[in-house]
């Protein structure tokens, strides 16, 4: 009898090369879905004559963006040679749309909410008033491309050959969109006054259901096998988290957010963090998908089998 093959890498070796992203490209993650969420609150807010809302959903718009394109930013190998992404435009590379939709995400993103950040003395100069016209239309702007910030690094992660992000490429996107939608939310809920804060709230729900229901779904859809980088080790450790966070702050959004300041302030937080645990738990389980060469093996061989002519 032949005992069964263990699935071993050549010299000890993995088959594939873990990626070498640090903590910073899962942050860089959250914070981009973060800001996408906000734009899209903010222009909302100012188009209801929400001045609070809007106030909040602008600026935190340009604080997450700041945020998000200096991680990416400090985690390339040669930080000084960013700019040397936007001397191509390449349709067949997630990583050259990316650059360009936050290239075009960013100037609207920065005209709305330096015109929140001008001080009352200077609004009735022809700067002042210039900038205050500009404002909504290029809050308005910042609102078309949002989409693809909040779910083209989900594109990015599963072109990549690490098998548990290829493998969840028809749900990746919809998690992160509605993690960034929940996150938002959650944000927009912590610093605005319960009486503007409607449109935070529904926002924020809807993107925790959608997180929700889409990260079940990505589950059941996966290969048994690499279903196993995200239901076990610390990939699931940080998903279970994000999930009962989720939860929680869902409830508190939908039973009390609407008539109690602090219950708002815990349940956006609560969804905040669980938005950030999603975004680092699926970071984890690609990296581990990686590391075992079952992970890449059997998939790979199940649909060598289904190709071929059934004899």
């Amino acid at each position: 009898m032949v005992p069964d093959a263990e699935f071993r890498s050549y010299y000890g070796r993995p088959v594939l090369k873990p990626p070498v992203w640090e903590w910073k490209i899962p942050a860089y993650l959250f914070t981009g879905g973060l800001a996408a969420g906000s734009a899209v609150l903010g222009a909302g807010a100012d188009l209801t004559d929400r001045p609070a809302l809007r106030q909040a959903g602008r600026l935190g718009s340009l604080g997450a963006l700041l945020v998000s394109v200096v991680l990416l930013v400090a985690d390339l190998g040669r930080p000084e040679r960013f700019h040397h992404m936007l001397r191509v435009a390449k349709p067949t590379s997630p990583m050259s749309v990316g650059t360009w939709i936050l290239t075009a995400f960013g100037p609207g993103v920065a005209a709305a909410a330096a015109s929140e950040l001008m001080p009352a003395r200077w609004r009735r100069t022809r700067i002042g008033r210039l900038l205050g016209l500009l404002a909504r239309p290029a809050g308005l702007s910042a609102v078309v491309f949002a989409p693809g910030v909040a779910s083209y690094t989900a594109v990015l992660l599963s072109h990549t050959t690490a098998p548990g992000w290829f493998e969840a490429r028809g749900q990746l996107p919809f998690v992160f969109s509605g993690s960034a939608a929940a996150s938002s939310g959650g944000l927009m809920m912590a610093l605005a006054p319960v009486e503007e804060a409607g449109p935070a709230r529904w926002f924020a729900a809807s993107g925790a259901v959608g997180e929700l229901v889409a990260s079940k779904v990505l589950e059941s859809r996966l290969h048994p096998v690499i279903l196993e980088t995200y239901t076990t080790g610390r990939a699931h450790r940080l998903r279970a988290w994000s999930e009962g966070l989720t939860v929680a702050g869902l409830g508190g959004t939908l039973l009390a957010a609407h008539r109690s300041r602090t219950v708002a302030v815990a349940s956006g937080i609560a969804l905040l963090a669980g938005s950030a645990l999603q975004r680092f738990g699926v970071f984890a389980a690609g990296v581990a998908s990686t590391k075992d060469p079952r992970y890449v093996v059997v998939p790979q061989r199940e649909r060598l089998q289904e190709r071929q002519p059934q004899t």
